[in-house]
């Protein structure tokens, strides 16, 4: 299954005014896409924002995604560029959108669509150019239909969708995501090798931690 995924990322290659949403259970490697879709630019300067929208307070969000001006409230020590303003002539990866509160979705489409974006407590327009790489382990269609989401910003949101299976249901991929982590910690060149009670032991394990928890255990 990875592989699959990984040719589908590769045909966005050089599309980078195609927006991205990733589906799936936490832990299935959401971000890890993300990074991919961003170092396979042949523009190596290119901007990677990160946004973890559960992380942010409401009412802290307009100001964190689209900037404050000094003064725009009592916090409002200093003039500050948002996220989006961060990511001009890059990629914004917004994780968990299914999060984003209503009133803030509405100035997010605003900003999709425009690609403008004007800071809190600011009247003036700044033009700003990004990709969106958005992830909700939310079905899309749960979003719309309980009206938590609005469709059209889903709809601005996914000019392509990728699907990350949860580990369970692509224990093919264990071999390879296993391998791949031995090399990312082992202290020397050559690293440890698994027995092959070991490998079946990790194949029968249903992983609800999934791709986060597969790596946490090799490291």
């Amino acid at each position: 299954v990875i592989l699959e995924l990984l040719k589908k990322v590769s045909l966005l290659k050089n599309h980078p005014h195609l927006n991205v949403i990733l589906l799936g259970e936490s832990g299935t490697g959401k971000e890890i896409m993300a990074r991919l879709l961003h170092q396979q630019e042949e523009e190596s300067n290119r901007p990677f924002v990160v946004v973890n929208m559960p992380a942010i307070p409401s009412n802290l969000m307009e100001a964190e995604l689209f900037g404050v001006e000094k003064g725009a409230f009592t916090d409002a020590k200093q003039s500050r560029a948002g996220k989006f303003e961060l990511a001009d002539g890059g990629d914004i990866f917004l994780d968990e959108i299914g999060d984003l509160a209503p009133d803030t979705q509405a100035k997010l489409l605003r900003t999709l669509q425009e690609k403008q974006i004007e800071r809190v407590g600011s009247s003036r327009v700044r033009k700003v150019s990004f990709r969106t790489i958005s992830a909700t382990n939310q079905p899309l269609s749960d979003l719309m239909s309980s009206g938590r989401f609005r469709e059209d910003v889903i709809y601005r949101l996914s000019d392509m969708v990728l699907w990350l299976p949860p580990l369970r249901e692509r224990k093919e991929d264990i071999p390879l995501l296993t391998h791949y982590f031995i090399k990312k910690y082992s202290r020397q060149s050559t690293g440890p090798t698994l027995s092959s009670t070991a490998l079946e032991t990790l194949l029968n394990y249903h992983w609800p931690g999934n791709v986060r928890q597969l790596e946490s255990t090799i490291k």
